[in-house]
């Protein structure tokens, strides 16, 4: 069965022979969610349903989001396995879910790591964007930016980018850092916020002579 193979492939994934037969992502993730989302970009690659399971995988957070009831039903540790593999069956069914998105919904049932489900969906859309091209670029101010602001912010951040990749770029507001930013573009992150200097210059001021 094919929710076999995706398990087989996610509790193996460190050996060289079950490696060489997934399908290589764009870019390396780390750690339970990373695992996880590598076999479903495997599985769905060799499918050919890359971007159908991509928005089943959006849909699916979006729940998590706005739906208080789903959301408890994935994280509650004291549902049994069996109970919420057989319930998944069913939403997979009732919406459509393409069968490597249904697939993974039961082998994280099954393995006790629905939990992770958030972050192996956010794992997955990050292999996604890189599988296009696309560096994800995060940007908090203090305030808020013009669009003149953003454009050559963009500008400047295309620097970092390879030939071939394009920026999308995402920006919110968080007034403690007092000003300057916090920039986070793909696996870089720089802190050029005021409020780090502060607290920099305050920890050279206050240690020992």
């Amino acid at each position: 069965m094919a929710s076999q193979k995706l398990s087989m492939a996610v509790r193996r994934f460190g050996t060289s022979n079950v490696t060489s037969q997934l399908v290589k992502p764009p870019v390396q993730i780390f750690g339970i969610e990373g695992r996880y989302a590598t076999a479903l970009y495997s599985a769905a690659s060799k499918q050919k349903t890359l971007e159908a399971v991509e928005k089943d995988m959006i849909k699916l957070q979006d729940s998590l989001k706005t739906d208080p009831k789903w959301r408890e039903f994935i994280v509650n540790p004291t549902l049994k396995r069996q109970l919420k593999s057989d319930a998944l069956k069913a939403v997979a069914s009732k919406v459509s879910l393409k069968p490597e998105s249904a697939n993974l919904l039961q082998v994280l049932a099954e393995n006790g790591r629905l939990k992770s489900l958030d972050g192996v969906i956010s794992a997955f859309k990050t292999i996604m964007a890189a599988h296009r091209g696309e560096v994800i670029c995060e940007v908090t101010t203090a305030k808020d930016l013009d669009s003149e602001q953003k454009q050559k912010l963009q500008g400047v951040l295309k620097g970092f980018l390879k030939s071939g990749q394009s920026i999308v770029l995402t920006t919110k507001v968080d007034p403690t850092i007092i000003g300057g930013m916090v920039v986070s573009i793909g696996d870089r992150y720089v802190d050029m916020s005021v409020a780090t200097k502060i607290k920099k210059y305050s920890e050279l001021i206050s240690a020992p002579v």
